[in-house]
C-alpha cells in the first residue's frame, strides 16, 4: 500500500463523525509512544503526576472563574465587600480580643472614614499612612480610604526613626493615622530627625477593644502628641452612607502600598492594585478549601502582605469571619482557636516552630482547626506538626508584589508548590542560573539568553510578566528605579520580561519546587525580610566605622537566617555599649545583628572592590574557623562569645 492509498483511506475514515474518537485516541497513542521512546523516565514521571495535576484542576477553574468575574465586572474590594454585607449584614465578621464587629459595622465605619477624608479634599491618588497595631478596625480604615480612591500605605509598627520617616515620605503621605500606643515613636522621630516632608496631618486612633474597656479595667491610652486630633471623635458625627465620588474606581486601580525589604537600602513601597488583592484572597480561599462559614485565625501583622492580602482579603471578598490577635503567642494559639471556634489559621514557618516547641497539652487536638495556610514551614518539622496537631497544611509560595505564586495542594512534604511537567506554561515559572558573587543572571555568550537550571539544580525563581493578567502582572514599586531592578528582560527570547523573585529554589523530576534560600542582599529572620544595606547604613552611622558588611547566618533549630555584622576596627575605637543602645533604638528586633565579628584589619575586597561577603558568611560565627573576636547580642548588650556560649547557641540552650 503506497502513501496515496493510505491518504485516501484516511480521508474516507475521517469524514465519518463516529470515527473521530478513534482518530483522537490514535493521535494520543502516537504522542505517548513518541514521548516514551524519547525519554522513558520523564514519560513515567508524567504518568505518575497526571492524577495530581488533574486533581487540582477544579480549584484552578474556580479561581479563574472568580477572577474573571471580578475583572469583567470591574470590581473593587469595597464593591465585593458590599455584596458580603448585603448577603448577611448582622454576621460577626471580625473578632479582636472581646471586641466584635459585624459586616454592617465594618461597612459603616468605612463609609465614615471615606466621607470624612473626602470632606477634607482628599481624592483619588492621594496617600494616607496607616501606622497601627493589629486591631478590629484596621481593615475598615483602609477600606474606607479606598472608597474615594485614596491609597493607604501600611507601615510596619516596629519601625523607628529613619526607616519610619522614609516610609511616610517615600509615598508622599498627606496624612498618617496611628495607634495611640505608637505616638511615642512619631514624637521621637520628629524630635530627632525634624518635621516630616510635606507636613502630613496626623491622627491618632484608639481601637474599639480599648475604648470598651476604658471605663472598667484600664484607662483609654493617651496620645503623647498633644496637638494631634482623635480620629474616633472626628468620625462620630460623620454620615455613614456611601460617599459620592466623581472619579471612576475599578479592578486595575491602586488600593494600597505595602512595604517590603529593600535590597539596596530602606523599605520599598510595593504598589498593590485591587486586582492583586483579589488574586491573593481568592487563591488562598480555594487552595485552603475555605467556605463562608469558616472562622479564620490571623496572628500575623496586618501591615504585612500575609495578614492583609491573604487573611483580610478572604474576609472582605467572601465573608469568612476573621479572628485577629494583636501579636502572635505560641502559648495562647490553641486556646484562642478553641475560644473562637476557629476552623482555619494562618502561619509562617517561625510560628509553627514556636507552637511545636510548646509542651504537649490536652489542647493539641481539642480544637476545630481543619487547615492552616501560609509559607515557610520547614520539612524537618512539617510531619511532626501535622501528626501532633491533626491539621492539613497548605503551604503557599509568593511575595507581596511578585508574580511567582504557587501552592502545595497535595501534602507533599517540604514542597512549596508544583508546575505540571507536561505543561510548564500553565504557570510560567523558571529557575535560572546566577553568579554567586554578583547575583547577576548567567547568559549564553552566543545567544545572549539566560541558562535554565536542570533537575535538582538550585537557581533563582523568575516569573514571566504578562500585563493585564492578575496572575502574571507585576505592578512594581513607588520608586521606579527599584522596579527596574526586579525585571529581567530578554531572558529566553527577545522582548520578554520576567520578575526576579530573589529566592533560590530547586525543582525535582516530578515538578515540585522546594525553597532553599534568599539570594542577594537580604536575610529573613523572625518572619521578616531584612535589607543588609539598610542595617549596614544604620550601624555604620552609630559606630562611625565605614568598613561594615552585614549578612544572614543559619542558627541550628531556627528558621531563616539571623543577622550578623563584620566590622573593621583597626584602631579599637568601637563602643559596644553605644552600639547596642543605637541598634535597639534604630532597628526593629528582627533586623538587629545577633552576631558581631570585629576585625583588626581592613575588610577584604574582591577584584572589583566589593566586600567579600560570601567568604565571611561561610565562616559565620563559628569560633573554630575564625580567630577574630565575636560578640552575641542578648537583647540588651553585646557579649563576647567563648566556645561554651557557641555550643549553647548551637544546642539551643541559649534561645535566639
Amino acid at each position: 500500500m503506497d502513501f496515496n492509498q493510505i491518504w485516501v483511506w484516511f480521508q474516507n475514515f475521517a469524514v465519518v463523525p463516529s470515527n473521530w474518537g478513534y482518530l483522537l485516541l490514535g493521535v494520543i497513542g502516537v504522542w505517548i509512544l513518541y514521548k516514551f521512546i524519547r525519554n522513558p523516565r520523564r514519560f513515567l514521571c508524567i504518568l505518575r503526576t497526571i492524577p495530581r495535576d488533574f486533581g487540582v484542576l477544579p480549584t484552578l477553574l474556580c479561581l479563574k472563574r472568580d477572577l474573571r468575574k471580578f475583572q469583567n465586572g470591574n470590581y473593587t474590594i469595597f464593591k465585593a465587600f458590599d455584596h458580603v454585607v448585603k448577603r448577611d449584614p448582622k454576621k460577626t465578621l471580625i473578632y479582636f480580643e472581646d471586641f466584635k464587629m459585624t459586616t454592617e459595622e465594618v461597612q459603616q465605619l468605612s463609609y465614615r472614614v471615606a466621607n470624612y477624608f473626602k470632606s477634607l479634599g482628599f481624592k483619588k491618588g492621594d496617600t494616607v499612612g496607616i501606622f497601627m497595631d493589629n486591631c478590629a478596625e484596621y481593615a475598615a480604615l483602609w477600606l474606607g480610604l479606598s472608597r474615594i480612591g485614596v491609597v493607604s500605605a501600611l507601615i510596619n509598627y516596629n519601625l523607628r526613626l529613619k526607616p519610619l520617616k522614609h516610609c511616610i515620605e517615600a509615598v508622599n503621605c498627606k496624612a498618617v493615622i496611628f495607634s495611640a500606643d505608637l505616638s511615642d515613636a512619631l514624637k521621637e522621630l520628629m524630635e530627632t530627625l525634624g518635621a516630616l516632608a510635606g507636613d502630613p496631618t496626623l491622627y491618632y486612633f484608639v481601637d474599639g477593644s480599648q475604648v470598651s474597656r476604658a471605663t472598667s479595667e484600664i484607662q483609654s491610652p493617651k496620645c503623647s502628641l498633644s496637638f494631634v486630633p482623635d480620629l474616633n471623635q472626628l468620625l462620630q458625627n460623620v454620615h455613614a452612607a456611601p460617599p459620592l465620588v466623581s472619579e471612576s474606581l475599578g479592578f486595575n486601580d491602586r488600593a494600597m502600598f505595602i512595604f517590603t525589604s529593600g535590597t539596596t537600602g530602606l523599605p520599598k513601597a510595593a504598589s498593590i492594585k485591587h486586582s492583586r488583592l483579589f488574586l491573593m484572597g481568592t487563591s488562598c480561599y480555594y487552595v485552603s478549601s475555605l467556605g463562608r462559614e469558616d472562622v479564620m485565625y490571623t496572628s500575623l501583622p496586618l501591615y504585612h502582605g500575609s495578614g492583609t492580602m491573604f487573611g483580610t482579603g478572604i474576609t472582605l471578598i467572601y465573608g469568612t469571619s476573621q479572628v485577629i490577635r494583636k501579636k502572635f503567642s505560641a502559648s495562647s494559639f490553641w486556646s484562642d482557636c478553641i475560644k473562637y471556634k476557629v476552623t482555619a489559621a494562618q502561619y509562617i514557618g517561625e510560628t509553627c516552630r514556636y507552637i511545636l516547641a510548646q509542651p504537649p497539652s490536652s489542647l493539641d487536638k481539642a480544637h476545630t482547626v481543619r487547615v492552616m495556610f501560609g509559607n515557610g514551614l520547614r520539612s524537618e518539622i512539617w510531619g511532626s506538626f501535622v501528626t501532633r496537631f491533626g491539621v492539613k497544611i497548605r503551604e503557599c509560595y509568593g511575595s507581596t508584589e511578585g508574580n511567582c505564586g504557587m501552592a502545595n495542594m497535595d501534602d507533599k512534604l517540604g514542597a512549596v508548590g508544583f508546575v505540571p511537567i507536561w505543561a510548564p506554561n500553565v504557570l510560567p515559572l523558571r529557575l535560572i542560573k546566577v553568579d554567586e558573587e554578583t547575583g547577576e543572571p548567567i547568559r549564553d555568550p552566543k545567544t545572549g539568553f539566560v541558562y535554565k537550571c536542570g533537575q535538582d539544580e538550585p537557581g533563582e525563581l523568575v516569573g514571566r510578566i504578562i500585563k493585564k493578567n492578575p496572575m502574571t502582572d507585576f505592578e512594581g514599586y513607588a520608586d521606579k528605579s527599584s522596579t527596574g531592578g526586579k525585571i529581567l528582560e530578554n531572558a529566553f527570547r527577545k522582548g520578554d520580561s520576567w520578575f526576579r523573585s530573589g529566592d533560590v529554589l530547586v525543582q525535582d523530576e516530578l515538578g515540585y519546587f522546594f525553597f532553599r534560600d534568599r539570594k542577594g542582599d537580604t536575610f529573613r529572620w523572625k518572619g521578616e525580610n531584612c535589607s543588609t544595606a539598610e542595617v549596614e547604613s544604620i550601624i555604620s552611622t552609630i559606630s562611625g566605622l565605614k568598613g561594615t558588611t552585614v549578612f544572614g547566618v543559619e542558627v541550628p533549630g531556627t528558621d531563616g537566617r539571623a543577622g550578623m555584622a563584620v566590622m573593621s576596627d583597626p584602631e579599637n575605637s568601637l563602643d559596644l555599649h553605644q552600639l547596642a543602645i543605637g541598634v535597639i533604638k534604630s532597628l526593629p528586633s528582627y533586623a538587629r545583628p545577633l552576631f558581631l565579628r570585629i576585625l583588626t584589619t581592613e575588610i577584604e575586597m574582591t577584584g572589583t572592590y566589593k566586600l567579600k561577603k560570601n567568604e565571611y558568611q561561610k565562616s559565620g560565627f563559628n569560633l573554630n574557623l575564625i580567630q577574630d573576636k565575636v560578640y552575641f547580642f542578648n537583647g540588651k548588650q553585646y557579649l563576647q562569645m567563648d566556645k561554651q556560649m557557641h555550643e549553647d547557641i548551637i544546642s539551643g540552650k541559649i534561645r535566639v
